[in-house]
């Protein structure tokens, strides 16, 4: 049996994010641009404006910050075009993970709405603080001590060599995201070399022994698929399935198909920015190879995945690992929202499920039983054991083994209170 995505759960999804973007003061023009002790520039002003942007390009409606943040921009930027320091002596692995954002944002404007302005602030941030990092990619210190930090927004963790380094281990890498669509637009050879460059040294990286950040992998990721959209190069399509495999094969999806923030440490959290992303790279290759594999992925990722990541606010937040190796069997939310990121990615990642909604449909043979991992599954649905209180919340009850199971319970529909006090054991153990 086919079940296909239910369009109006799919449309309350996105009028929620939508109204948590247009009403909350949090991303109005007098707080969307962070303060500037913010050690994450761009970050949160780029997601912003992508996120302004994709509900434009849902619905055609605009969310008026949109307009004014780009009013508004060239009295943020220093001298140099960009947002915070203009230090040359040293790399901030956080400044370009955020300008990546601001880049993404500013190009997805430029498709919308074409302008001289708005190409200008995309090469000022490229030229000026991209490209001289040009040849230093390969000095990326990946021999260091193993140490669990970082929270679920990342930090400064200190120098070392010519870098300033992120507790999101590989954050500087997300601009491979940001880089491929100014490629897209610009055709700049230039930015071509520095992604190749940046791509060749990520690829050889260990992520899984240096304990990378997922969510900035999946990103460059999809930062290949895009490079290869516009060149047909098939190094950039074999660097994003070398990535899917680890990703899905090598210890970074949890059995509910979220991820681990970081590789090899199940006791952390999820981020609803990387499951976006894990779905938009697997729907990305099966579009691009066809193969069936992919297409699954994405929909058990969609069906299961994002269950839980939306709350009733219409944002995003962090739940706990189900893995073999975390300490949790259940789903529980760690952080009911996480406003500075994952509330707006969510927008992209909305506006890419409704305009994929079509493959994204899930296979189930109408009968619940334990998988491989001794998981409760109908096919492509988990099932999953709810506290009472989430039960009227639940699509469908079945018994079984004595228990009434449920597909994993939505969180968008469940207040607050509850979703904060209950949890949903997923039986494996």
């Amino acid at each position: 049996m086919i079940k296909h995505i239910n369009e109006k759960e799919l449309s309350a999804r996105i009028a929620l994010n939508f109204k948590r973007l247009a009403d909350s003061s949090y991303y109005q023009i007098n707080e969307v641009f962070a303060p500037e002790a913010y050690d994450w520039p761009a970050d949160k002003e780029g997601r912003a404006l992508l996120s302004f942007v994709s509900h434009y390009k849902i619905s055609g409606e605009k969310i008026p910050c949109m307009n004014q943040m780009i009013e508004m921009l060239p009295s943020k930027l220093n001298e140099k075009g960009y947002l915070g320091t203009t230090r040359t002596d040293v790399i901030l692995e956080q400044q370009l993970s955020g300008h990546s954002w601001l880049l993404r944002g500013l190009c997805e404007y430029y498709e919308q709405f074409p302008s001289d302005t708005i190409l200008n602030f995309i090469k000022n941030i490229t030229e000026n603080l991209f490209m001289r990092t040009k040849g230093m990619f390969s000095t990326y210190p990946i021999d260091r001590s193993k140490k669990d930090e970082g929270d679920v927004s990342g930090n400064e963790i200190g120098y070392f060599g010519n870098w300033l380094l992120s507790s999101d281990i590989g954050c500087a890498f997300m601009s491979v995201d940001g880089l491929s669509h100014v490629y897209k637009i610009t055709k700049n050879i230039e930015v071509k070399e520095l992604l190749d460059e940046m791509i060749d040294v990520y690829l050889s990286i260990d992520k899984a022994n240096l304990r990378v950040q997922t969510h900035c992998t999946l990103t460059a990721a999809r930062g290949m698929m895009r490079m290869y959209s516009v060149t047909k190069e098939e190094k950039y399509l074999n660097g994003a399935k070398q990535i899917y495999e680890l990703y899905v094969n090598g210890g970074g999806m949890t059995y509910t198909y979220q991820n681990l923030n970081w590789w090899n440490r199940p006791d952390t959290w999820t981020e609803p920015c990387a499951v976006v992303d894990s779905l938009m790279l697997s729907l990305e290759l099966y579009k691009t190879t066809k193969l069936e594999e992919y297409r699954k992925t994405a929909a058990r990722i969609y069906h299961n995945g994002f269950s839980t990541l939306q709350r009733d606010n219409g944002g995003a937040g962090t739940d706990t690992l189900v893995t073999e190796s975390s300490p949790w069997d259940y789903l529980k939310a760690r952080t009911y929202e996480a406003a500075f990121c994952c509330s707006m990615r969510l927008s992209e990642g909305l506006w890419y499920i409704n305009e994929n909604k079509d493959l994204l449909y899930a296979e189930t043979a109408g009968e619940v039983s334990k998988n491989e991992n001794g998981i409760y599954q109908d096919g492509d649905i988990i099932y999953a054991l709810p506290d009472e209180q989430l039960l009227p919340y639940a699509e469908e009850k079945v018994q079984i083994d004595g228990m009434t199971l449920t597909p994993i319970v939505k969180y968008y529909r469940v207040p607050k209170e509850i979703i904060e006090n209950t949890e949903q054991k997923i039986l494996f153990r």
